[in-house]
């Protein structure tokens, strides 16, 4: 699997396992789960296949494990060796709890590059399968060797056919999102359409693994049930993310700094309250915004806390005893829109921004909870 996200630091997401052709690879601490897993299903398997190995029985289903995680780091690298093929910022390679995901910086692609980047990992699992296939007709019948090379080949093949399912969050669901990028022009529509295919995929997938066992009036068995939870929730999840993305990023060229801000107008640092709730008082619906001597937004006057100035006291309070301070910097140019004002916002700390015009006059006070409601179609909270 492939995705896009920026660059981030791989130890807090598991073990730095070194790097290839430049790319971090790290072993996600989830991926004991899924190997301890496959050793507890497949060691008596074996043990019953090969009695003589004992104990040993358990290492060979181990090495199991570990020939699903060379797979997944091969079918990974080709991700990222095609990716580096088109000059695709490639942040980081994670082998997770069900396989892997290669990670992508900010990039600008086609749906054509898209879907060539996706296939080539589960094009190398094929490659992968086909060599261990030939290797399979080398060693001798019945042996250790070749269940071990069997294994190898079922698990390339495993890896290469799971993924090239037409649905997000595998790869083959870059199929679905180019062919819909290409008929509409919109990656985030294709997104969206191969998001809702691995949604189905998820039904059918429940639907192979307990309609035949109902059926002939079976009950499933524990380790069916399990593996069935944590591979469906996984895909689901991964369905829904990239679905909840899409839209985000769709609303995104919509959201504007001048669209969302509240009216606001300015006063200098220093000023009395008597000033403020008089200027309030001329507009109504505006927000108070308080300047330094150099006309940089500083703080935004608290209606409540100033309501609570005696009206004797009000002439000598200053107007900054009765406001909040707003973050180093916080303030944008009302001209922000879409990515440039998410990026504005990234570098930003604090809930509120005073709103600049051109001429570097306060014009308004943005929220960051009207944003993140904008881009992601919920309504923002009320403010305290």
């Amino acid at each position: 699997m492939s995705s896009t996200d920026p660059a981030g630091t791989g130890r807090r997401e598991g073990i730095p396992l070194g790097s290839i052709a430049g790319v971090p690879i790290i072993l996600a601490y989830s991926w004991f789960i899924i190997a301890a897993l496959i050793v507890a299903v497949f060691g008596p398997q074996v043990r019953g296949a090969f009695p003589y190995l004992g104990i040993g029985a358990y290492a060979v289903a181990f090495g199991y494990a570990l020939l699903l995680l060379l797979s997944v780091l091969a079918h990974e690298v080709a991700h990222a060796l095609t990716a580096r093929a088109y000059r695709w910022p490639t942040a980081r390679i994670v082998l997770t709890l069900w396989g892997g995901h290669t990670q992508f910086g900010d990039l600008r692609s086609t749906p054509g590059r898209s879907l060539v980047v996706a296939l080539a990992g589960p094009a190398a699992n094929f490659v992968l399968a086909a060599i261990g296939f030939g290797v399979l007709q080398l060693v001798p019948a019945g042996s250790v060797g070749q269940l071990v090379t069997l294994i190898f080949v079922y698990a390339n093949l495993l890896v290469a056919i799971f993924n090239v399912l037409p649905g997000l969050p595998l790869d083959g669901g870059r199929i679905v999102e180019s062919a819909v990028w290409k008929a509409t022009g919109s990656q985030e529509r294709g997104t969206v359409a191969a998001g809702w295919a691995g949604r189905i995929i998820v039904v059918l997938l429940l639907a192979a693994l307990f309609v035949p066992p109902y059926l002939r009036g079976e009950s499933p068995s524990l380790s069916l049930v399990l593996v069935a939870a944590l591979l469906c929730g996984f895909l689901w999840m991964g369905a829904g993310a990239a679905i909840t993305n899409a839209r985000m990023r769709l609303r995104l060229p919509q959201v504007s700094a001048e669209a969302l801000m509240k009216p606001a107008v300015s006063l200098p640092a220093g000023s009395t309250a008597a000033v403020a709730a008089h200027l309030i008082r001329e507009h109504p619906d505006a927000a108070v915004v308080i300047t330094a001597p150099t006309g940089q937004p500083e703080a935004v006057v608290d209606r409540g806390a100033l309501a609570q100035v005696p009206p004797e006291h009000s002439a000598t309070v200053t107007v900054n005893a009765v406001s909040r301070p707003l973050a180093p910097g916080a303030y944008i140019p009302d001209a922000a829109s879409g990515q440039e004002l998410v990026q504005y916002l990234s570098k930003l700390t604090g809930g509120e921004y005073a709103v600049i015009n051109r001429e570097g006059r306060v014009v308004g006070l943005l929220h960051k909870a009207a944003v993140i409601a904008a881009m992601t179609g919920k309504p923002a909270r009320p403010a305290r």
